[in-house]
């Protein structure tokens, strides 16, 4: 087999590698129906093991109450940011708060706009997304329909430490890049929804917990897959799901359970990969400049930049040919996102810690 790199990649993401090989090892065939889970039906006793080991697990890993509904859905978190306005507004509440954080956020709010009028609680953008807002900063409104927040920008690199304070409004959340990366209080929650690619398995297959009481608001007038209730009433297989990223999805929370110990041991390995790189940028003299303010860095996606444009394009070519891969910035922000996602080997980011202390000996 080819030498695997140090996959940085922000997403489609790194995998845990005992994760590849059981996949390798059942593609031709799974055990039971002896057909590979490309070839079997949604309907089958096997599939709907399947997604009911991946629902069972996410409901363990996350201590999800029994008045939340986990389903897996299409579309990625795009598709989210037009669903959840289409579902959760109402004729009584026609309006949501949005939090915008960075460019991910923003997103979120331009299709909302076109379900209804968006309140903007706060934005930091006149900031270029360093920092967070303290809790007395969000100008909320108390007839909101909910408050919209994305818990982890990976393209600026900042992330919510712990879940703001809205009151009781219900708090949706994009947790597309940080969904199982610590333990969640999920009843600080209405809604939580990830796309799988950055920490639970391939593209392809969105997760979405959501609050029972909420599905009510779901009209029988919205597009049948855009109905969150109804998804809900048929098990998340109303239509064909995505077999096969369901499938891997219920192997990595296997993974998280099995050889990682539940999220609080993740956390605390999460917490120590990302000190290790922090701590080579905050110690290198500004020769690397994290994006984000310290109190609210991200623990999943690292992001900083060095002195020039040349020194930038000569530290990726390096680190490329040291087997550390995908670590270029986003274009709006340039510079290196080191994305260090639950499969991340801590062997990998000490690889990168080492080659970044190497880099700066050399071109100081």
């Amino acid at each position: 087999m080819t030498q695997r790199a140090y996959n940085f990649s922000a997403g489609p993401a790194v995998l845990p590698e005992s994760v590849l090989a059981q996949v390798q090892q059942e593609m031709m065939a799974l055990p039971g129906p002896r057909a590979s889970i490309l070839e079997i039906s949604h309907r089958s006793p096997t599939f709907k093991e399947i997604i009911g080991a991946a629902e069972t697990n996410v409901r363990k890993l996350l201590e999800v109450p029994d008045n939340y509904e986990v389903l897996f859905l299409q579309g990625g978190g795009r598709l989210q940011f037009s669903m959840i306005p289409m579902n959760l507004l109402t004729n009584e509440k026609k309006s949501a708060d949005y939090v915008l954080t960075g460019s991910w956020g923003k997103h979120a709010l331009k299709e909302a706009v076109k379900a209804g009028d968006m309140n903007v609680a706060w934005d930091g953008s006149d900031q270029r997304y360093t920092s967070l807002p303290t809790n007395d900063q969000l100008a909320l409104t108390p007839a909101a329909a909910y408050v919209h927040i994305t818990s982890n920008e990976t393209i600026q690199g900042v992330q919510f430490p712990n879940e703001p304070e809205v009151g009781s409004l219900p708090l949706v959340c994009d947790a597309s890049s940080d969904f199982m990366y610590k333990p969640l209080p999920i009843e600080r929650y209405g809604l939580i929804y990830a796309c799988a690619q950055k920490n639970l398995g391939p593209a392809g297959v969105t997760i979405v917990v959501i609050r029972k009481d909420l599905l009510q608001r779901s009209s029988d007038t919205l597009p049948i897959y855009l109905n969150y209730r109804i998804h809900a009433e048929e098990g998340s297989l109303m239509n064909t799901a995505p077999t096969f990223a369901i499938y891997v999805v219920r192997l990595v929370t296997d993974w998280l359970l099995d050889e990682i110990g539940g999220l609080e041991k993740m956390a605390a390995l999460n917490r120590s990969k990302a000190k290790m790189l922090y701590e080579v940028v905050d110690q290198s003299e500004g020769f690397y400049t994290g994006h984000a303010q310290p109190d609210c860095r991200s623990v999943m996606n690292v992001v900083f930049t060095l002195p020039s444009d040349d020194l930038t394009a000569a530290f990726l070519a390096q680190a490329k040919e040291c087997n550390l891969t995908d670590l270029a910035g986003h274009r709006s922000v340039g510079g290196i996102r080191a994305s260090i996602y639950n499969a991340m080997p801590l062997a990998g980011v000490e690889a990168l810690r080492d080659f970044m202390v190497k880099f700066q000996r050399a071109n100081q």
